[in-house]
């Protein structure tokens, strides 16, 4: 089967037991493509992948194909974009609307976070998670940042303009949902479980022996230093990434909700998550 995720901290802690054979797979055998997460969305909306990591936020536009695992998600307090910029900057939705703006990826939850809080910025483009920062540091506009940049854009200088997480919390009182993991709904209901209970075991052998890293984590991490590692990975591997639970639900549920608004279109009343 084929699985894609990113080269991040979080996800390779997530699925190294898994994909490296550190726990027993049952038979299973895996395709791993590792790639940026708008790649992914991308391809997602192509039905390229068995299964993969995407952005709650391009959800939506997937569920015909897919389902949402239990286990593998991204959810969290605290842990949402940034919109920063490299000047003290008043937070009015007027001057925002005056800016260039640097989104990573369009069906990124980043972007959908962005768009609730500022629903009449248009001056918006879409740009690698990985890149932002610069663009900021360039002075060519503002950006949305995601990831490992949450914890080195204060050392290049750059200031926070908004939480949209924090946004997002005080809005909804729900959780961040951030992104998961989904596998399509052609495979059999026993199957689609089979591979979440395996998720779930791989992501606690993770925990058995964290805070070690392993090799697999620091071979695609970017040259980020193992601190950044260990936040990366505290920050958006939990107790949500385990098992999604009620309240995990409840938020992706309301993520597809403002889809809906953002984008005057009405979400169908489709099976969404793995039962």
């Amino acid at each position: 089967m084929t699985l894609g995720f990113s080269p991040c901290p979080n996800d390779t802690f997530i699925f190294d037991a898994l994909v490296n054979n550190k726990i027993n797979t049952e038979g299973f055998e895996f395709d791993v493509i590792l790639e940026d997460v708008q790649t992914l969305n991308s391809w997602a909306i192509q039905g390229k992948l068995d299964i993969t990591k995407l952005s709650y936020g391009v959800l939506p536009l997937v569920l015909n194909d897919y389902i949402v695992m239990n286990s593998g998600s991204a959810l969290g307090k605290g842990v949402g974009p940034l919109l920063i910029s490299n000047f003290k900057f008043q937070n009015t939705n007027s001057k925002i609307e005056d800016c260039l703006i640097a989104i990573p990826g369009e069906n990124t939850t980043a972007h959908m976070l962005f768009s609730l809080a500022y629903p009449t910025a248009k001056k918006k483009f879409f740009l690698r998670y990985d890149e932002i920062e610069n663009f900021v540091v360039e002075n060519k506009g503002l950006g949305v940042i995601i990831h490992e940049n949450r914890f080195t854009y204060e050392q290049k200088g750059l200031k926070k303009i908004i939480d949209l997480g924090d946004y997002w919390e005080k809005e909804t009182h729900n959780p961040i949902p951030l992104g998961g993991i989904v596998i399509r709904k052609k495979y059999s209901i026993d199957l689609q479980k089979k591979i979440d209970a395996l998720i779930k075991k791989s992501i606690e052998y993770a925990y058995s022996n964290y805070p070690e890293l392993t090799d697999y984590i620091r071979q695609h991490s970017q040259e980020m230093s193992e601190d950044v590692m260990r936040k990366h990975i505290d920050l958006y591997v939990n107790n949500y990434s385990l098992d999604l639970g009620t309240e995990g639900r409840s938020a992706i549920k309301k993520l597809t909700d403002v889809y809906g608004k953002v984008n005057d279109t009405i979400i169908s009343e489709q099976a969404i998550f793995l039962s």
